[in-house]
């Protein structure tokens, strides 16, 4: 398929990579005319404006907005609706916050212009990877780019098949769901990041106690000096709490055993506040993300070595570099 691409920063440069080689034809954009450059010498079409992003697509267009969630992903949509015309297609691939997606389908539905929220994880890692992807839209329009989305997926790999999954959704199992009409993709891959909080914060913890079991706080007979590169590493095998984040954990601690190159200042990206946000609207109880979300808050006054933990995993998946 020909799809336009808004936006090369980590994720939308690779998102445009995997797609070409799959034989999709991308026509791409970025303000910075040496991404634009990079990935016209790979293959993708560049365009110097969206104008001319616009005018290289034949319709109906889809164009794939990745850009940073708030004005400037807002700004880059009220300007393709100036420009683009009914059947056509936006699609938010960034970390929108649901009930914006909500409001922008319902504006752009009046011009005829169909919009599509696609929670979208995976991080620097999803060329190789692939994405898995959470997609929020009309049935008939997700549909139309199910090639795209089939392509970005992870695909079924090496994971065992899960029993009685015969009469749920197939594409489930090759790493993307349509999980329901606009928002419900993103409101999906919010709640997904505000448990990857918890997830983290609990590894951050039960490291730093590791670490604290050599303090001069304890008897001698019961002080440890724990090899904590070792304990990641033998926990990633076969252990019941084995993930893809203390993957990245074990390969920070293997290359820095005390995380030296982390402050332990850890930000939040904002899909944390809104699952809380949603717990308190739903009134569902949610101690664990909350706790997490406030302790990220802390770390900007005072950090110990869970936060480095934190921070170590974050740079590992998504190549956020921390304030120091």
């Amino acid at each position: 398929m020909q799809i336009g691409i808004i936006g090369l920063g980590r994720m939308g440069a690779n998102i445009a990579r995997r797609l070409m080689r799959d034989g999709h034809q991308p026509v791409v954009y970025d303000i910075d005319a040496a991404a634009r450059a990079e990935l016209g010498g790979e293959g993708a079409t560049p365009a110097a404006t969206l104008e001319a992003l616009v005018g290289a697509l034949s319709a109906p267009r889809a164009i794939w907005v990745m850009l940073p969630a708030g004005r400037i992903t807002e700004g880059t949509i009220a300007h393709l609706a100036s420009i683009l015309g009914a059947g056509d297609i936006v699609i938010d691939g960034g970390n929108t916050y649901y009930k914006d997606d909500i409001r922008r389908a319902a504006e752009l539905q009046k011009s005829g212009i169909a919009y599509v929220d696609v929670g979208t994880s995976g991080g620097v890692w999803g060329l190789t990877r692939g994405y898995c992807m959470m997609i929020g839209g009309p049935d008939e329009i997700v549909t139309h780019l199910d090639p795209i989305f089939k392509t970005l997926a992870p695909g079924i790999g090496d994971i065992p098949h899960t029993p009685d999954r015969d009469s749920h959704d197939a594409r489930a199992e090759q790493g993307y769901i349509h999980a329901g009409p606009a928002g419900a993709g993103h409101f999906v891959k919010m709640v997904h990041n505000g448990i990857e909080y918890g997830l983290m914060q609990a590894y951050g913890e039960g490291f730093n106690i590791l670490q604290g079991k050599n303090t001069d706080l304890l008897p001698p007979g019961e002080r440890y000096d724990l090899k904590l590169a070792d304990i990641a590493e033998v926990w990633r095998r076969g252990s019941v709490i084995s993930s893809w984040l203390l993957d990245l954990g074990a390969e920070a601690l293997a290359k820095d055993p005390a995380l030296d190159g982390f402050s332990g200042y850890v930000e939040d990206s904002g899909e944390g506040r809104w699952t809380v946000e949603a717990a308190i609207e739903e009134s569902v109880p949610a101690e664990v993300l909350t706790a997490s979300l406030y302790t990220r808050f802390r770390s900007r006054y005072a950090h110990n070595f869970a936060e480095k933990m934190l921070s170590a995993m974050r740079f590992g998946f998504g190549g956020h570099v921390e304030k120091k």
